[in-house]
């Protein structure tokens, strides 16, 4: 049975209904700019383990939660910032949301999440005025005149997988033509010569980029050539029917390149329709390093893009303009994963 006491409250001891940081301080002996630090998780270096663990139990027993609004109004800042992204349910942007939301996080700013499909059309006003509710706007693998409508008000905004100068404040960008370059070059170094491109029936930078450089690479080489493109809607079934149109083809390539690793199991399922052995009849390869290409068999070979830490990067980016820092385009480095779906071409 209750004694009346609030928790975490001594005997004799008034504790008021909303605890602030300084009774926080006073509770565990310190000073409410310490308080600050260590809620704030900024302490290393600066505060003490043990000291740092009394502010944390203080915190604990007073049921104290920072005041937000209080904070927002000191700051005349609204510390929220909106990611937008084409879609929730693919991998790799849910990794793009976790990296934003943990760098967020970590400045004590709120993040809403935004799904504008296909990242093309306009994307409308999620508020009645987004400059008006957000600090900023962090949008990945989209065309910036889709974010018009959120940007006109003057929040600033930052492009992920875009292209860099687009008219954004700044971009933040996995190195996407090396990855294609990666991708070519070791298809290449096998020995293959005919290939196909599964490519991505999206008009967006991100897919021009991989088309130009598997172009390029490919040429480059005597007597290679891409000897089909197949477009594709991003998903497995749209990788089976594009794959399926250049296995069928007179010139049957001996290796397929997808833009994507929803296209490549696609291209998987297409070979094994046809009878076909990846990798000894066709070598598949991917990109993004979702999930599903350790979840197939043979294992996808793909590049590996950072999501997780294309998502802090553009966040990190995003609170960096607001400090009124100038940045440009930051490129992040990508990973060929060399699995058992490609191999040298068959005699």
């Amino acid at each position: 049975m209750s004694d009346g006491r609030a928790a975490g409250q001594r005997p004799g001891e008034w504790i008021p209904s909303r605890p602030t940081s300084r009774d926080v301080a006073e509770r565990a002996g310190v000073s409410q700019a310490t308080v600050s630090l260590v809620l704030r998780d900024r302490w290393a270096g600066r505060v003490s383990p043990a000291r740092a663990e009394a502010v944390r139990a203080a915190a604990r027993e007073l049921g104290y939660r920072p005041n937000l609004a209080a904070r927002t109004l000191r700051l005349g800042r609204a510390r929220t910032a909106l990611v937008v992204v084409p879609a929730l349910t693919n991998e790799f942007f849910a990794r793009v949301h976790a990296g934003a939301a943990r760098a967020a996080a970590a400045d004590d700013v709120g993040v809403v999440l935004y799904p504008s499909p296909e990242g093309v059309g306009t994307a409308p006003d999620p508020f009645t005025s987004a400059s008006a509710t957000l600090d900023g706007v962090v949008a990945s693998s989209m065309a910036t005149e889709a974010l018009a409508v959120l940007s006109e008000g003057g929040l600033p905004l930052v492009m992920l997988d875009s292209e860099p100068d687009g008219g954004a404040a700044a971009t933040v960008n996995p190195d996407i033509a090396a990855g294609m370059r990666l991708v070519a070059g070791h298809l290449l170094r096998l020995g293959h010569r005919r290939f196909a491109h599964i490519a991505a029936d999206v008009d967006s930078w991100t897919f021009r980029v991989r088309a130009g450089v598997l172009a390029e690479e490919v040429a480059a080489v005597p007597g290679a050539e891409v000897v089909v493109t197949e477009r594709a809607s991003i998903d497995v079934r749209g990788g089976l029917l594009a794959a399926s149109r250049a296995l069928a083809g007179p010139a049957r390539p001996t290796a397929l390149v997808c833009d994507d690793d929803l296209l490549a199991v696609g291209a998987l399922k297409a070979a094994r329709r046809r009878g076909l052995r990846v990798p000894d009849d066709v070598s598949v390869t991917g990109f993004d390093d979702l999930t599903m290409a350790t979840a197939v068999e043979p294992e996808l070979t793909t590049v590996r893009l950072p999501g997780e830490e294309l998502g802090a990067a553009g966040m990190r980016a995003l609170l960096a303009v607001l400090r009124g820092e100038v940045l440009g385009t930051t490129v992040l480095p990508v990973e060929l994963r060399q699995r058992g779906s490609t191999a040298p071409p068959a005699p």
